[in-house]
């Protein structure tokens, strides 16, 4: 099965996205400042060129109004009324921690789970690890794919856990710097 790749940026940068494989879709995500609409417009006319997905995150209208391939719904967004606002073709994916987590993405219609963090990261002293993942992604039929931690020190155990694929910022921060 053909693995599903993520990568979450917060600003665009062209060389740095460039250098990636072509098989990575991108999430625009960036809860510091305010989305630029130009800026959205500029990330979505690199996808288009490289024949990416791109996906942002929390902003319906923006998704919507730009014709972007999807939305993604973090796991502290727990509106369901979202799923009545959103245009059909739009693909839908969103992360949850835990198994009520999962249940509201579930309620949201995504169509993708991103179940964190898999591994350690530097802001939660908690992780799952690959036997909670595994238990966590069988408490749904969506795909579901890995995020958090990734590194490349552990990016082979992703190859036993129960997913669909994996999503990532520091891995592919690591990869092409």
């Amino acid at each position: 099965m053909h693995k599903l790749i993520f990568y979450f940026i917060d600003e665009f940068k062209k060389k740095h996205l460039t250098n990636l494989d072509k098989n990575i879709s991108i999430i625009y995500r960036n809860y510091n400042k305010i989305y630029n609409e130009s800026e959205v417009l500029e990330i979505k006319k690199f996808c288009l060129s490289t024949k990416r997905n791109l996906f942002i995150s929390n902003n319906l209208h923006l998704a919507n109004k730009l014709k972007l391939d999807g939305i993604y719904i973090p796991s502290f967004n727990k509106d369901f009324s979202i799923i009545r606002k959103i245009d059909k073709r739009l693909k839908i994916i969103g992360s949850a921690h835990n198994v009520r987590e999962i249940m509201i993405k579930k309620k949201q219609k995504v169509d993708l789970i991103f179940i964190s963090p898999i591994f350690k990261v530097k802001k939660k002293t908690d992780f799952l690890d690959i036997y909670r993942f595994n238990i966590l992604s069988k408490m749904t039929r969506n795909r579901v794919i890995a995020l958090g931690g990734i590194n490349k020190q552990n990016i082979k155990k992703i190859k036993i856990v129960n997913c669909s694929g994996f999503a990532g910022i520091s891995y592919f921060n690591d990869r092409i710097k």
